[in-house]
């Protein structure tokens, strides 16, 4: 197991590389052939996407909640 410290840490790391690649990965996309309309329903994906990673990190690393109704 690992301490709150170390969660908090790697969990930050972990979300932050996810937000760059989605984030990037929507970028390049709409910049490219699809073009800003083309590339918009991937930006809100994209955004969806990355608002329920940083809600999990808030939840599992700062609050401390396991996710099986127990407090971890």
């Amino acid at each position: 197991m690992l301490g709150r410290n170390s969660k908090i840490l790697l969990g930050l790391i972990g979300t932050v590389l996810v937000s760059v690649f989605v984030l990037g990965l929507a970028y390049s996309i709409s910049t490219g052939f699809a073009g800003f309309w083309g590339g918009l329903p991937c930006w809100i994906i994209a955004l969806f996407v990355l608002s329920l990673a940083v809600t999990d990190y808030v939840q599992e690393c700062i609050l401390g909640k396991d996710g099986n109704g127990k407090d971890g």
